[in-house]
């Protein structure tokens, strides 16, 4: 067994890791100091002890501090992911011993989720009342890297293209068409049939550039010769989409809108889009197993899709 081989699999600590990463976090000694509650004297012996243990150097001193070599950034991207699994299973032995089931951790993305993740909560509640969630909604770009260390057990909501997955797993759970929507007092909404080139006036509410919905709405609102006019909105809040329709003139585009809301109505415009999105569907890592509450969790997120599938059928 080689030096680096014996330190890691017999002397490597949990408190060697958390100080990897939060030497990492503030990159000066004297903050870690404070921070810990320790003297930089035994901080610095602690790093040399570590250094010294694995053969490797983990931070160059520089005058702006101290920063992480090579070495250190693979042993401190690896001391993140190894605590996370231990705050994991702290949690998991505090669920048994005080009666509950578990913990789930789930990121949502906005707009194209919300219902499913409530109905299927509301079932995993119905299922095993000890089974906590936390629930923390997001975009693709804050979710995925959360997901990945292991913060996140799953993420809902629209899939991503397949092909920066990478390194998640997916389930697809339901289609969700996505529509042109306006407040109920909006001019077209009094009209039975549309041209797309009567939407030309109208100020949108468009989804930010870079999620997932951007492009192809607006390639599909090119191919009709409808141009984006320089009055606009951007936000994936579904809250104040619903809002602002309700009092303006603007359009906007939502997935799987629910025409018959008594306290925000919508107007859906006669007018086909083409299938610009992946269905909702939920994603994991393929290289962590999943807990028992997150199986469960993916299981009622299964049959609420279902039932919602067949809800949405009969609407029609």
């Amino acid at each position: 067994m080689s030096e680096l081989d014996w330190f890691l699999q017999i002397n490597l600590k949990a408190r060697h890791l958390r100080l990897l990463v939060t030497i990492d976090t503030y990159r000066n000694l004297s903050q870690v100091a404070d921070v810990t509650h320790v003297t930089v004297p035994a901080i610095s012996k602690s790093l040399a002890e570590l250094e010294r243990g694995l053969g490797l150097t983990l931070f160059s001193r520089t005058a702006q501090g101290l920063v992480p070599t090579p070495h250190g950034d693979c042993l401190i991207r690896h001391a993140r992911e190894m605590l996370t699994i231990l705050h994991q299973a702290r949690d998991e032995l505090k669920a048994l011993s005080s009666g509950t089931e578990g913990k789930v951790h789930i990121g949502m993305l906005p707009a194209s989720a919300s219902m499913l993740v409530a109905q299927a909560l509301s079932l995993l509640k119905q299922r095993s009342p000890g089974t906590n969630a936390t629930v923390i909604e997001g975009t693709t770009a804050s979710l995925l890297p959360e997901l990945w260390q292991g913060r996140l057990d799953l993420v809902v909501g629209r899939l991503p293209p397949p092909d920066t997955l990478g390194s998640f797993a997916e389930k697809e759970l339901l289609e969700e068409p996505v529509t042109l929507v306006t407040g109920p007092h909006h001019p077209l909404a009094r009209r039975k049939t549309l041209k797309w080139s009567d939407l030309r006036p109208y100020p949108w509410i468009l989804p930010p550039p870079g999620s997932i919905l951007r492009d192809p709405l607006e390639r599909a609102l090119e191919a009709h010769d409808v141009p984006l006019t320089n009055n606009y909105i951007e936000t994936l809040s579904t809250h104040v989409v619903r809002a602002h329709l309700q009092v303006s003139d603007f359009i906007a585009v939502m997935a799987d809108t629910p025409a018959n809301d008594t306290v925000q109505p919508l107007h859906i415009l006669p007018l086909s889009l083409p299938k610009l999105l992946r269905p909702a569907g939920v994603l994991w890592n393929r290289n962590r197993s999943l807990t028992p509450s997150a199986q469960l969790m993916v299981s009622c997120l299964e049959e609420t899709a279902q039932r919602l599938a067949v809800k949405s059928r009969g609407a029609r």
